[in-house]
């Protein structure tokens, strides 16, 4: 951790030589529907990015595949020149096909091509952070990363990368990763209801990795829902609310990348996040992710 002054929820966090705040912003949603295409408010999208950053947000999620290319343009029509502070974490490993699909992208040549894609859209010479996007649109898949990773390692080793991550990886997959080189985050699902990562993030707390979820609200059971809606109505908090504060309560190594394409939402989420659970809130909370499933 590190101790620069932050009015965000959650502090900040180190990751390899970048300090970022443990809030960050998600720039997927600002594509199209189904992450396709440009937003249908450009002018909204651009005002998102810019509020982020004047809230004091210096981590922001992003990927050349978002639309394609659309949120990378529009963080920096934003935001460029970048100030100093700020880091732009992408991903590598998929793309986009005419269906909307989000086929692997896995090879050698695909993924300097999506490095040369990202520099140039982001306008950078050099990217903070590149996360391995693997498995597939059902989740993680247990295979071998190594040629893809030793990939970004050359990248990397060349100097247009300066933090390499995983996404979207299995346990075995994150080690494999660490033999090859280090690592600085690793981004996956997880939630209230979905705790299968719970002995990685305490491991990955321990080294000093950033553990970034994505889908805070997703893939709950209607049983899973109503709990956490009867703890944010005794809160008098909304269910997304409860969902942020209890991600950065769970484990200080936890970075938030909430996404949004509205202004009133990203404050929201902010808000949000500085609710503080009590010692009871919490025990009732980790009962929703060991609920058994219901149709």
């Amino acid at each position: 951790m590190t101790t620069l002054p932050t009015s965000l929820p959650g502090g900040t966090w180190t990751m390899g030589d970048l300090d970022v705040t443990r809030f960050g912003y998600g720039a997927m949603q600002l594509a199209g529907p189904w992450v396709m295409g440009p937003p249908a408010d450009h002018d909204g999208a651009i005002a998102v990015l810019r509020e982020a950053v004047e809230l004091g947000i210096t981590h922001i999620d992003t990927s050349d595949a978002y639309g394609p290319r659309v949120t990378n343009e529009l963080i920096r029509e934003a935001l460029h020149p970048y100030p100093g502070s700020l880091h732009v974490v992408t991903k590598v490993g998929a793309r986009r096909d005419d269906q909307g699909g989000w086929p692997t992208a896995r090879e050698p040549h695909e993924l300097r091509r999506q490095v040369e894609e990202n520099l140039a859209s982001l306008g950078l010479d050099a990217l903070d952070v590149v996360n391995l996007r693997l498995g597939n649109a059902e989740g993680p898949q247990p295979e071998s990363i190594a040629a893809a990773f030793e990939t970004l390692v050359e990248l990397q080793q060349q100097g247009v990368i300066r933090h390499l991550g995983v996404s979207n990886a299995t346990p075995e997959q994150v080690a494999e990763a660490q033999g090859i080189g280090p690592i600085v985050c690793v981004q996956n699902m997880y939630n209230l209801a979905h705790r299968a990562d719970d002995d990685l993030i305490d491991r990955l707390a321990a080294e000093g990795v950033a553990y970034m979820p994505f889908f805070p609200l997703g893939g709950f059971t209607p049983l899973q829902s109503s709990a956490l809606s009867s703890v944010a109505g005794r809160l008098d908090a909304s269910p997304m609310a409860v969902a942020l504060a209890w991600l950065l309560q769970r484990s200080p190594n936890i970075l938030l990348i909430p996404g949004t394409s509205s202004f009133a939402h990203l404050q929201e989420n902010v808000a949000g996040a500085r609710l503080t659970l009590a010692a009871e809130d919490l025990v009732e909370l980790d009962r929703i992710g060991r609920e058994q499933a219901v149709g």
